[in-house]
This record gives C-alpha cells, sequence and structure tokens, in this order.
C-alpha cells in the first residue's frame, strides 16, 4: 500500500490529516519494524513485516504483490571492495506470480485475438 493508499484511505474519516503526517508515521512504523518498505517502479509501497525471524529476502509478484521469501542470502556473493563496509542491504527480485503470469497470458491471446477481428 503506497503513503496515497493510506492517506486517501484515513482522510475519509480524519478530514484534518496531512499527507506528511501519513508518511512520518508510515516511516517510523518501517524503523520500529512493523513494515517493510518496497520500492517498486511506480514508487515506494509499505506492507506488514513478515513473520520470518530468520534474515532472507523476497520475489515480489508486480501485478497482486504477493511475496514469496528467498531463504539463501545473495550478499556473500558479492565483491564488496575492501574500502566499503556493508552495514545494511535488502535484496528483491520482482516478477510475477503463477496465478498472474497465466492471467496476462490469457490478456495478451484475448488483446491479439480483438486485433485480428477473431
Amino acid at each position: 500500500m503506497s503513503a496515497k493508499d493510506v492517506y486517501e484511505h484515513m482522510g475519509r474519516k480524519y478530514s484534518g490529516l496531512s499527507f506528511d503526517t501519513v508518511y512520518r508515521n508510515l516511516r517510523v512504523m518501517e524503523e520500529l519494524g512493523v513494515l517493510e518498505q518496497i520500492v517498486f517502479e511506480d514508487g515506494v509501497k509499505f506492507k506488514g513485516s513478515c513473520n520470518h525471524q530468520d534474515h532472507h529476502h523476497h520475489m515480489i509478484c508486480l501485478q497482486c504483490e504477493k511475496t514469496y521469501p528467498i531463504n539463501f542470502c545473495p550478499m556473500n556473493l558479492t565483491d564488496t571492495p575492501d574500502q566499503f563496509r556493508v552495514v545494511k542491504h535488502k535484496f528483491e527480485v520482482f516478477g510475477y506470480c503463477k496465478e498472474c503470469e497465466e492471467n496476462r497470458e490469457e490478456e495478451l491471446v484475448a488483446a491479439a485475438n480483438h486485433k485480428k477481428g477473431v
């Protein structure tokens, strides 16, 4: 959910609410570990933190935004220069889950058939 989505939803009940207040609170909740931030091509979105206790990363569906854990950390495979100290990292893989991929394929076929006049 984006900050704008939260602002629009909450603004219906709290008319004096400002966007800055919503965004600040989302950031605080992220810092406290209640929310996680995901950066999509169309902007930043927030989601509830997952319940995995161990270190992991995510595969994220671009359509439905469902997440799948990656239970291995690729950080060990990076070639970090000696003059750089990593203090935090995040690794996310974006694509389409099986259901959304099937829906996309059906939509592409329907669009192609419509274009052909079938």
